[in-house]
C-alpha cells in the first residue's frame, strides 16, 4: 500500500459525536486517505480546539480540516498551520477574527432549528428527538433520527458566544458545502458564508447533515480539497 500523504480530520458540530461521519469515511478511505474523526466534548472552543489539535498531531500525512456546523469555528481557530492544506466546511460556521458564530448568524432570522432548541441547568444546550427528527435530519428515516437524538452531543452555550482569535480561511484554500434543506443554519446564511471567505462552493440538496444523507457528495469534496494543490 502507498504511503499514507494527505489525512482528513473531521470536526463534527454541535448535538453530534464523532460517529456523524460514519457514512463519510469508509468512502475516503476507499479512496486511499487516513480518516480521523475528533470526538469533541463541546464544551468550549478552546477544549474542542485541543482535541482537535492531537488529532493533526498524530496524522499521518498534511490535513485537510473538515468542519461541521460548530466544527466549522474550531477549524477556522486552529487552521492556520503549516501541516494543514486546506479547510472544507459542511453546512458551517466560519468566523472572522474577532467574530463569535452567534455574530455571524445576527442579519438573519431564526431558523426552525435553532428556535427550538432546550437548555438544561448545566447550560448545555440539546434536541428533542422530535426537533432532530424534523430540524436537523429531515432527510433521514426516523430509526436514524431515533438513534441520533440517542448519541447527540450536548453543547455548551456560550461555545457560541465565543469569539475566534485567527481566521484559517484567510490563508488556506477553502471548500464549502451548502446544504440546501437546512433547517438549522439558513442556506441564505450558508452561501453568504461561502462567498464572504471566498471559497470554492458546493450546493447539494439534503438537510443540516449531508454527510450522512448524502455522503457520497460530501466525500467528493473533501477528496477534491485533499488532491488540489
Amino acid at each position: 500500500m502507498a504511503p499514507v500523504t494527505t489525512s482528513i480530520v473531521l470536526v463534527h458540530g454541535a448535538f453530534a459525536d464523532g460517529s456523524a461521519w460514519n457514512r463519510v469515511i469508509p468512502l475516503l478511505q476507499a479512496e486511499g486517505f487516513e480518516a480521523i474523526a475528533v470526538q469533541n466534548p463541546l464544551t468550549s472552543l478552546e477544549e474542542d480546539v485541543a482535541h482537535v489539535q492531537r488529532a493533526i498531531d498524530r496524522a499521518a500525512g498534511t490535513v485537510v480540516l473538515v468542519g461541521h456546523s460548530w466544527g466549522g469555528a474550531v477549524i477556522t481557530q486552529i487552521g492556520n498551520q503549516e501541516k494543514v492544506k486546506a479547510l472544507v466546511y459542511v453546512a458551517a460556521f466560519a468566523p472572522a477574527a474577532g467574530q463569535s458564530p452567534n455574530d455571524t448568524l445576527k442579519p438573519y432570522p431564526p431558523s426552525p432549528g435553532l428556535s427550538s432548541v432546550s437548555v438544561d441547568k448545566a447550560g448545555y444546550l440539546f434536541l428533542s428527538p422530535d426537533s432532530l427528527a424534523w430540524n436537523f435530519a429531515q432527510d433521514l428515516p426516523p430509526e436514524e433520527t431515533a438513534l441520533l437524538a440517542a448519541v447527540q452531543g450536548p453543547v455548551k452555550a456560550a461555545c457560541f458566544g465565543t469569539r475566534v482569535t485567527a481566521a484559517a480561511w484567510e490563508s488556506k484554500p477553502s471548500w464549502y458545502i451548502v446544504a440546501t434543506q437546512d433547517r438549522m443554519l439558513p442556506p441564505p446564511f450558508l452561501r453568504d458564508t461561502a462567498t464572504r471567505i471566498g471559497a470554492r462552493t458546493v450546493e447539494v440538496e439534503a438537510s443540516h447533515v449531508p454527510h450522512a444523507s448524502r455522503a457520497q457528495a460530501v466525500a467528493a469534496v473533501i477528496a477534491e480539497a485533499a488532491r488540489a494543490g
